[in-house]
């Protein structure tokens, strides 16, 4: 009873090291989620500047990298940019029309591999295809569905065109985003996922037909018991934030 009883003294004593931010409380289910969410939507298009900084340094105190474009048109020269500062060769994205951008044809003159998910190849072998570039490749770039500021957290939905392994596998991940998909509070998460859910017509339902979300919140982290931390073992070890800032 004695080595058990330090044993969970040990643990006690090394999480409190590292306490939590805010206290966690449940949040009502809203009984509108649509009208809920466009409420949501109108107080962002007003605070989005306040939105971002507040992920910005979150984002960056959880050691990821932020970047900041004027328009989708600089985000290739961006991804170069990483590309050349990690010496890579490979990329693997998601489909450019999941992206809203194509970054191929300006990466490839510049000497780098682009691999791009395709919708509509979703069969076992397009997957374990896309896996095995995904492995091999330095670099994965992906959109954001949403962009929780409190806790500097990328949130991916995967479904057509948009593969897990394109964010799981490679070393470095690359997510671009515009002011739309910042959201304040995990609340507000909610709230947008319950519209999501009720309304299947809705034009971002459709990302989400993979079943899977995606809370990343910097680096892949593993620790042992002593909260001794290893980056990269079961996932990226670096992960960068490129905001869009035209609508």
């Amino acid at each position: 009873m004695t080595g058990r009883a330090e044993f969970i003294e040990r643990i006690r004593r090394e999480v409190s090291k590292t306490p939590g931010l805010f206290g966690a409380s449940p949040a009502l289910r809203p009984a509108d989620p649509a009208a809920a969410a466009e409420t949501v939507r109108r107080e962002l298009a007003e605070r989005w500047p306040e939105a971002l900084e507040r992920f910005r340094a979150e984002f960056e105190r959880v050691a990821g990298v932020f970047h900041r474009v004027p328009d989708l048109a600089a985000v290739p020269a961006a991804l170069g940019a990483i590309a050349r500062g990690h010496g890579a060769k490979r990329l693997v994205t998601w489909d450019p029309v999941a992206l809203g951008f194509d970054a191929a044809p300006e990466l490839t003159r510049g000497g780098l591999e682009v691999v791009a998910a395709r919708a509509g190849e979703e069969d076992e072998a397009a997957r374990l295809r896309h896996r095995e570039q995904a492995a091999r490749a330095q670099i994965g770039v992906t959109g954001a569905d949403f962009v929780l500021g409190e806790t500097g957290t990328l949130i991916l939905f995967s479904g057509a065109g948009r593969p897990g392994s394109t964010s799981l596998l490679p070393d470095v991940h690359v997510a671009v985003f515009g002011r739309d998909r910042l959201l304040e509070t995990l609340e507000q998460v909610g709230i947008m996922l319950e519209a999501l859910h009720v309304d299947p017509d809705h034009t971002m339902s459709g990302a989400m037909s993979g079943a899977m979300i995606n809370f990343i919140t910097g680096p892949s982290r593993t620790a042992d018991i002593e909260l001794t931390l290893t980056r990269g073992v079961h996932g990226p070890k670096e992960v960068h934030a490129v905001f869009v800032e035209a609508p």
